[in-house]
């Protein structure tokens, strides 16, 4: 294989990757988007004050879905429940904790038909956010070609396969893309 090879194959790789990580990106901030099911990774990002640190929620608590539309919370030791208890109300989740003795309950409210378009708008605008994302992954990759063309180190015909390539890679991601989306938004729509 020659280096031309070698450098385009580079190029489409680091695209690939850099592309699947958007995608990866969108599905770990849609996460935090609340659907109408209680599920644990509502609250783990949450920051809990440990001893004068911040600590993920997960490394001071067990966090478990109860049913559809609650989730327990047991911190590992009794005076860590009020720390816990500031968090959430801290939080931009808008739940109240109810506690009864060491165990924390969040009871997720139905979501009204206003909210649920509300959130749906807010999952539209993450999609198109990574949209973009990915389009400026295939202009750098693009860019990228036409300096090897313009150094002469590949022909125009490797140029053209290679941004066919990229273009390909580019189709993939945005489809992943909308699958994403169009998942999250059923959940959001799921009564």
């Amino acid at each position: 294989m020659d280096r031309a090879t070698t450098m385009l194959n580079e190029i489409k790789q680091d695209t690939q990757t850099r592309m699947a990580k958007s995608v990866e990106a969108l599905k770990h901030t849609l996460i935090k988007v609340r659907t109408g099911r209680a599920s644990t990774a509502l609250v783990e990002h949450l920051k809990v004050n440990y001893y004068g640190s911040d600590m993920p929620l997960s490394q001071v608590a067990s966090v478990a879905v109860s049913d559809a539309r609650s989730l327990t919370i047991t911190p590992w030791e009794k005076q860590m429940v009020g720390a816990v208890e500031k968090a959430i109300l801290a939080s931009d989740l808008g739940l109240t904790p109810n506690t009864a003795g060491t165990t924390i309950r969040l009871n997720l409210p139905a979501l009204t038909e206003e909210r649920r378009r509300e959130l749906s708008k807010v999952v539209h605008g993450e999609g198109e956010d990574s949209k973009v994302a990915i389009r400026n992954i295939r202009r750098d990759a693009n860019q990228q070609i036409k300096e090897l063309l313009k150094e002469k180190l590949i022909s125009e015909d490797d140029q053209r396969a290679a941004e066919d390539d990229i273009q390909k890679l580019t189709d993939k991601a945005i489809k992943d893309v909308d699958e994403v989306v169009k998942t999250k938004e059923q959940e959001l729509m799921a009564v």
